[in-house]
């Protein structure tokens, strides 16, 4: 029979979030917003390599300030193999850029100022009290003994492959990543073809990423130059010397370096059943295809939390089981879109060949557009929809040939 946590007044937290990115962070302050006690539990000096990107979407809906974003890109490049490049001009909005060492701390402060208290520590495991409460065990950021906190509930919102999932969730250590690794470095001081600070670059060349992208993203004074790849035998940083050189980046002074995992597949469960539910990268939601993942990381942090206010109001642990259903329903149609593009248009070069100039189509670029400032299926333009589709299986027929 499985035990409920103990009430508040025996607990420390009323909810411990492991995990300060925009996920775990977006939690914290809600949770904090509504009366609840709340830790939140990062780990010290660790950045995401990412592009940086958010939709107006993002900006509006999490109250982002417009002193975090380091630039505000107008337009999209995207660069086939055989070097074809395609714009796609954002029309009238823009994509906001921001630096995650600076972006991500600013959420955590964000929180602290709700009310959710901060502490730095590496989180180790999960135990339960004699009564059934979650105690979480976490090492300060100077090591010693290990602290142990007892709570009524958990988000585990600490990557991926994260420990509170695996430690909770059936299923979580199978979850398929990609590899990104980027470096930052200074911005060149003259815009040219290759480097616009007002454009986000996207390089589908199999020498760069043999299965998913290359990028150079502006951050006002600085840059992000990445990739990703699912390939473990695929060397990274070689890559990205590569793309430098032939960019002509090479020259430019390199600030930091940052690599890591990042999901792109949701995970089936996100809850133990118990009093834990996982968020952001730990529930696997960054897009197929883009490789997105702030905006979805913070919605997901969002519902979680609502989800885990629900449970510790009304002690029913199925409460938990809304974070992923209420997620999948709003972006999991998305998700499946993004899934079947990358599986079919980044399996070699003649595909991704064909799939940049698909780009070239004006009703794609504006669909496209549309679908990514605000976040859903855009159903205003059937005749759109048609003559995509057509297109798009003309494509599909000619690259499966």
């Amino acid at each position: 029979m499985k035990q409920m946590p103990t009430d508040r007044r025996s607990a420390d937290f009323d909810v411990v979030v492991v995990g300060g990115g925009p996920a775990g962070a977006t939690a914290a302050t809600d949770l904090a917003r509504q009366g609840r006690h709340v830790l939140l539990l990062d780990r010290a000096g660790r950045i995401k390599p990412c592009g940086g990107a958010i939709p107006p979407r993002a900006i509006q809906d999490f109250e982002i300030p417009e002193h975090l974003l380091v630039a505000r890109a107008r337009a999209a490049r995207m660069i086939a193999p055989s070097g074809m490049t395609v714009d796609m001009p954002c029309g009238d909005g823009f994509v906001g850029l921001v630096d995650r060492e600076v972006f991500d701390e600013w959420l955590r402060a964000r929180a602290a100022l709700a009310g959710a208290e901060r502490r730095t520590g590496t989180f180790e495991s999960i135990e339960r009290d004699s009564d059934g409460c979650a105690v979480i065990v976490y090492r300060g950021e100077r090591g010693g003994d290990p602290v142990r906190v007892r709570a009524r509930s958990v988000i585990g919102a600490d990557g991926a492959r994260s420990k509170v999932a695996r430690a909770t969730v059936k299923g979580a250590d199978k979850v398929p990543c990609v590899f990104a690794y980027h470096e930052i470095v200074k911005s060149p001081a003259v815009a040219s073809d290759v480097f616009d600070p007002d454009r986000c670059d996207v390089y589908y060349q199999g020498h760069l990423s043999p299965d998913f992208y290359a990028w150079i993203f502006p951050h006002g004074d600085t840059a992000s130059i990445g990739v990703g790849s699912a390939n473990k035998g695929f060397a990274l940083r070689d890559a990205i010397g590569r793309l430098r050189d032939q960019t002509g980046l090479d020259g430019c002074e390199t600030i930091r370096r940052e690599g890591a995992p990042i999901p792109l597949k949701p995970l089936r469960r996100w809850d133990n059943g118990i009093d834990t539910v996982v968020a952001g990268d730990a529930a696997g939601v960054v897009a197929p295809s883009s490789g997105e993942g702030i905006y979805y990381a913070m919605a997901c942090g969002r519902i979680a939390g609502e989800a885990v206010d629900l449970f510790l109001a009304t002690g029913k642990a199925s409460a938990l089981k809304t974070a992923r259903r209420r997620f999948m329903r709003d972006h999991g149609r998305v998700f499946w879109i993004l899934g079947i593009m990358q599986y079919f248009w980044y399996r070699n070069d003649k595909r991704r060949e064909r799939f940049v100039e698909i780009c070239k189509d004006p009703d794609v670029q504006t669909l496209t557009w549309q679908a990514y400032m605000n976040k859903k299926l855009v159903r205003r333009k059937p005749m759109a929809h048609v003559r995509i589709f057509w297109k798009d299986l003309r494509h599909l027929l000619g690259s499966a040939a």
